[in-house]
């Protein structure tokens, strides 16, 4: 008997959600901003439904990028530190102890 991974099974489990959730929804409204400028009374604010909508799609791959990005530097800065101090302590180990020098009085 073929046993499924963990993995496979996720992605098992994601493919019959999409395609069931494609057979339930009849129609699917990209913009939640939009589709509250068109529910309006009044025929709704396209344009401020517009600007707000091209805002948040323009500003999550930004936010993204320079979260990792703040992330990866940090986690390099937390090594570099850590390799200065391995090699500070190995350093300090290393170097023998010079013999007490006798001063003539």
């Amino acid at each position: 008997m073929y046993r499924l991974r963990s993995a496979q099974r996720v992605l098992f489990v994601f493919a019959v959600a999409v395609l069931v959730t494609s057979m339930v929804v009849d129609e699917a409204l990209g913009c939640p901003s939009c589709k509250q400028a068109l529910a309006d009374s009044k025929g709704g604010n396209m344009i401020a439904g517009y600007f707000w909508s091209i805002l948040f799609m323009m500003s999550m791959p930004f936010t993204l990028l320079g979260g990792f990005s703040g992330y990866m530097y940090l986690l390099v800065r937390r090594a570099r530190n850590q390799a200065n101090k391995a090699a500070a302590s190995s350093a300090s180990v290393e170097q023998p102890v010079d013999e007490l020098e006798t001063v003539d009085v």
